[in-house]
């Protein structure tokens, strides 16, 4: 399976969401928590991804974006393909 990081930040519901989601597939991840007050943790997330929202999820180094995306890769049967691939 392929590795999964996912940025988020403190007290972030779409965040929370996102690593639920990932728990109840038993998906592996790598949590990188960034304060809010860390400008430069959210200088880096924001040249990997080129998005200014928590939280962004990567499969290897491709965003596959935040939480709704996320959603929509684990509906429609995707995301496993996505990690198996």
């Amino acid at each position: 399976m392929k590795k999964v990081i996912v940025y988020t930040s403190p007290s972030c519901p779409y965040c929370v969401r996102a690593k639920q989601l990932l728990s109840q597939r038993n998906i592996s991840f790598e949590e990188v928590m960034i304060p809010w007050d860390d400008e430069a943790g959210w200088e880096a997330m924001i040249k990997r991804s080129g998005m200014k929202t928590v939280p962004q999820i990567f499969v290897e180094d491709k965003c596959i974006g935040g939480y709704t995306e996320l959603s929509k890769l684990d509906s429609s049967g995707e995301l496993v393909s996505l990690l198996n691939s």
